[in-house]
């Protein structure tokens, strides 16, 4: 009897920051459990990284950082494909095809594109402009029938179905037209200090963010900073952004349901919580750091994983590129 084909799942982060515990619950987590039913290749995304300007030793640093994350948060190398997008050539041959079958129109639209451009004047470059399009070759090259994607990347995948619905109707089925998969619970941790904004590596005040590599001193002191809301009950609800924010991060590293957490702080006050949650999550991050530790202590191994994960994308990413080639008539 013929084994199941597992569909294909594509994810990536960029290395650019510290990678933290709102990245590590909106995206790593559910790769540990996604991992078991998809044929998984699981990127750092350097490529993207450029639209920013980048210390090139740090991000080299950062890349290999992410990477023994990855692992260490338990993503498994040995049965599916880790790497670097710099590493496999055809992500940016695809991604000119692609820009030729992009509208100026459609890049115009994109939200990330206006926001990244107000808070960086000095550098709006063509890269962050085409951005999506790179984001649409890095799923469309390896037949994505699903994509990890966060609300705030929600429009760059409807543009990838877009381009991938155009590029068929011209050159028969040569795209596999990806789905989104957005996780019901934590896809979206907000900042600790703004929680009506998403935690993100890029924040330039390190108290707004858990570092996954944070000792346990930083995580206690910055919960004990972590924006709450007036009054001291602990319940989720719109006008408790704090509140419900730290319900959200308690009940992702625990596995505890955000109603049951209600119960359990009836007539607590915000001091014991915000302890509560900062013992949590060093707790739930103490085994992590510490595989992280082993892994990073020797490069060698991690070298060898992203030069066979590389190929291992690459060969793939070729039999694609080449049915594109051959549609768009390149020799």
């Amino acid at each position: 009897m013929q084994t199941p084909v597992k569909p294909v799942l594509v994810s990536g982060i960029q290395p650019s920051g510290e990678l933290n515990i709102g990245g590590y619950i909106g995206a790593i987590k559910s790769w540990q459990q996604m991992q078991q039913h998809y044929d998984c290749l699981f990127m750092l995304a350097d490529l993207h990284t450029l639209t920013a300007k980048q210390d090139p030793h740090e991000l080299r640093r950062r890349c290999y950082d992410v990477l023994a994350l990855y692992i260490a948060c338990g993503i498994d190398p040995d049965n599916h494909i880790l790497f670097a997008q710099s590493q496999v050539p055809a992500h940016t041959q695809l991604a000119w095809v692609l820009n030729c079958y992009t509208y100026m129109g459609e890049l115009n639209r994109m939200t990330q594109f206006k926001d990244k451009s107000q808070r960086n004047q000095a550098n709006i470059n063509a890269g962050l402009f085409s951005y999506p399009v790179l984001m649409a070759a890095d799923i469309l090259l390896y037949g994505a029938h699903q994509v990890l994607v966060g609300d705030d990347q929600k429009q760059h995948l409807e543009l990838v179905r877009d381009l991938a619905l155009r590029f068929n109707s011209q050159y028969g089925d040569i795209f596999t037209v990806p789905e989104p998969y957005i996780p019901q619970q934590g896809a979206r941790i907000m900042s600790l200090l703004e929680p009506t904004q998403k935690m993100s590596k890029s924040d330039s005040n390190v108290n707004n963010t858990i570092s996954l590599l944070d000792t346990s001193e930083v995580i206690r002191d910055k919960f004990k900073r972590a924006v709450t809301d007036s009054g001291n009950a602990v319940y989720s609800a719109a006008d408790k952004p704090g509140v419900s924010n730290l319900l959200i991060l308690l009940s992702s590293v625990t596995g505890i349901t955000v109603a049951q957490l209600e119960q359990n702080y009836q007539g607590c006050g915000y001091g014991q919580f915000k302890s509560d949650v900062a013992e949590a999550v060093i707790a739930h991050l103490a085994p992590i750091q510490k595989r992280f530790h082993a892994l990073r202590a020797d490069d060698v191994a991690l070298q060898v994983i992203l030069k066979r994960g590389a190929e291992a994308a690459q060969a793939r990413a070729a039999i694609l590129l080449r049915k594109v080639y051959t549609a768009v008539g390149l020799i």
